[in-house]
């Protein structure tokens, strides 16, 4: 039986701003704490359930509409779902955090300067989208609406990677959210 309260602990920001990193140590974290959890990543899941889809404004709201859809069904079973997705548009992560009941959604804006992010793009994607070979791209081509009232917010570009994870431990705890 478990103890623990199923959760959405929703990770938004420019690409490369640090989600997926924040998300894997905290995962680590958690299961410390005998926590269940489970990252869905923008790159992960986009190779598998949401191949089919490309990077239009429709598209991206049908990749996060799917992505809402399976970390309801996981956090329905009890699991902290931990989702590392740029997810660019409010309207679409407010119909995830309006799908799951009240309490049950945390959004953590991951705050980076586009100039850090560029810095830490290991694939070229930043260099590619400037020079028109990738189109549709997160803060270069396309929009990306940071939230107004996020849960959290990280500033990855000032503040460590142990502050960051301590920064929503703290949170998730005096939230009640985890013990």
């Amino acid at each position: 039986m478990l103890v623990q309260k199923g959760l959405v602990v929703w990770f938004t920001g420019l690409p490369c701003s640090g989600k997926t990193t924040i998300t894997i140590e905290l995962q680590s974290i958690l299961r410390k704490r005998n926590l269940l959890t489970y990252i869905l990543d923008g790159d992960q899941v986009r190779k598998g359930l949401n191949s089919d889809l490309g990077f239009s404004e429709e598209d991206r709201a049908e990749n996060i509409r799917r992505v809402g859809e399976v970390a309801k069904l996981f956090a329905d079973a009890g699991l902290i779902i931990l989702v590392a997705f740029i997810s660019p548009f409010k309207k679409d992560r407010d119909q995830v955090r309006n799908s799951l009941p009240k309490g049950k959604f945390v959004e953590v804006y991951v705050n980076c300067p586009i100039k850090e992010c560029e810095k830490r793009d290991v694939k070229g994607h930043y260099k590619k989208a400037r020079n028109g070979e990738i189109h549709d791209f997160t803060g270069i081509s396309s929009p990306y609406e940071p939230p107004k009232n996020p849960e959290l917010e990280l500033k990855t570009d000032i503040e460590s990677l142990k502050d960051c994870t301590d920064k929503i431990i703290n949170y998730l705890v005096k939230s009640k959210l985890i013990s």
